[in-house]
Parts: C-alpha cells; structure tokens; sequence
C-alpha cells in the first residue's frame, strides 16, 4: 500500500478498532474471566446450563428461520416478476420495496404495533365485515410479521440481482429441448440464482438471529430471545454472564456465516436493473 492510501484508509482502519475490534476483545474479556479476573469457562457453561437460555435460543433459532423461510418464499416469486416489467415500471417497484430501509426503524415497528393491535386496523377491517377479532399484537405471530417486514429487503435484491442476471437464451433453450416449466425452474433457473438466494438467508438470518428491539417492541415483553436476555443482563451490570451469552449467540452467527461462505462469495453483491 502506498503511503497515500494509507492516510486514506485511516478513518475506516479507526472505525473498525473503536467499533468492531474493541467491542469483540471486550466481550471475550467478559465472557472468559470471573469477577475477579481470572479465566474461566463458567460464564459460557453456566449460560448453555440455564433452561431459560436454552428454551430462549430455540425461539430465537425458530423465529429466525420461519422468517427466512417466509422472506425467501414472499422474494423469489417477486423477483421473478420484476424481471419481466418494463425498465420504468421495474425501478418504481423496486423503489417501493426498498422505501422502508430509508424509514426510521422505531416508525416501522409503531406502524406495524398500529396495525397489528386490538384497536388497530386489521380487527377495524375485520370488525367491518362482520367478522371476529383476532389478537395478534404482542405474540409470537407479531414478532414474525415484524421481522419478515423488516428484513425482506434484505432477501429482495440479492435474489432479484441474480434471477436478473440468468441468461434467458437458457431458459428458452430448456424449454426447446422438451423441458416443462417446472423443471426449467427447477434445473436451470433456480441453480443459477442459488449464490443470490444463499446471500439472501445469510442477509436475514444472521441479523434475526441476533435481533431484540423487534422482540421487544412488537412482543410486549412476552416473547424472550436470545438478544433480549443478553440486553437484560448487560443492563443490570452482569457484564460476564451477558458476554458468556454473547459469545453463544456468536458462535451461531459465525457458524452460520460459514454454512452459507461460499455461496454469499459467488453473489456479485451490487444491485442491478436491467
């Protein structure tokens, strides 16, 4: 590196020590020593002992995959379709899709509470048409809708990116060679946009896996995860027993991010419109 980039690099170099390598150093510090200092492996034994935690760690994992699950079977048919609209009509969608990234993220989740309670607009709907209330807010069923709606995005382009970039030469000459459309999708479309729908679990898993705002404020209280036990033991000033959960939940999402290395590596990752 030449000295110029150096100089250049200096504010990134700074905000990866002050925000990212700090803050890891001091979670392992936390996590691997007792109160008086010394290494132990108790915070972290103690913290997979616990039946709330590990009763806590299941919902969480079970969240995070119903939400990918739901985020990539609400994305790829989109993306199929997006790739079919004129240039114009493309972009506008796209645009309306990616519109609430560029929101405030306590807006959304008071907007979603509104929609989502007793008194708010799906039971005012409902209540309309003569049928029953139904109580959603503050449940397991809240805390999905939540982070489906929050991290779709996230699963959208990387897989619109690579469905729009598949040769459609490909497609038309499956379907010459006698091959329905399901098994051109299954064959040739679908394999080819798997780096895109790989990156899109790794973009929405990884974060839900270690979400807890959503939690708390769409699940009322109600709905206990992973990162919300963690925020509560760090509130309380139990810095070694939230760093020993912390580096569970870490070891998740560095599993995680391995399974899926690969197939994020092979996704150009740049947002194309074509």
């Amino acid at each position: 590196m030449t000295k110029k980039s150096v100089w250049l690099s200096g504010p990134y170099l700074a905000w990866i020590v002050g925000f990212i390598v700090l803050p890891l150093l001091t979670i392992l510090y936390y996590g691997l020593t007792d109160t008086e200092g010394g290494l132990t492996l108790g915070n972290v034994i103690g913290a997979v002992a616990d039946p709330l935690n590990i009763k806590a760690l299941g919902l969480t994992l079970l969240l995070a995959t119903l939400a990918t699950v739901i985020c990539l079977g609400l994305a790829y048919p989109l993306a199929l379709c997006l790739t079919k609209l004129k240039m114009k009509k493309k972009s506008f969608f796209i645009f309306l899709f990616i519109l609430p990234m560029w929101m405030n993220f306590m807006l959304q989740m008071v907007a979603i509470n509104t929609i989502l309670e007793d008194n708010g607009v799906i039971n005012a709907v409902l209540t309309f048409i003569g049928l029953p209330k139904l109580h959603i807010a503050n449940t397991f069923g809240a805390v999905l809708i939540g982070m489906v709606y929050d991290y779709f995005p996230f699963m959208l382009l990387p897989v619109y990116n690579a469905v729009s970039r598949i040769d459609g030469d490909l497609i038309n000459a499956s379907k010459d060679l006698g091959a329905n459309s399901f098994k051109t999708f299954l064959y040739v479309s679908f394999p080819l946009s798997l780096p895109g729908v790989i990156s899109g679990i790794t973009m929405v898993f990884i974060p839900a896996v270690s979400d807890f705002a959503i939690a708390q404020m769409l699940g009322g209280g109600k709905i206990q995860l992973i990162g919300n036990i963690v925020e509560m033991n760090f509130t309380k000033g139990q810095y070694h027993t939230g760093s020993g959960l912390a580096l569970i939940l870490m070891a998740f999402v560095m599993l995680s991010s391995l399974l899926t290395k690969d197939g994020a590596e092979n996704e150009g990752g740049g947002m194309i419109v074509s």
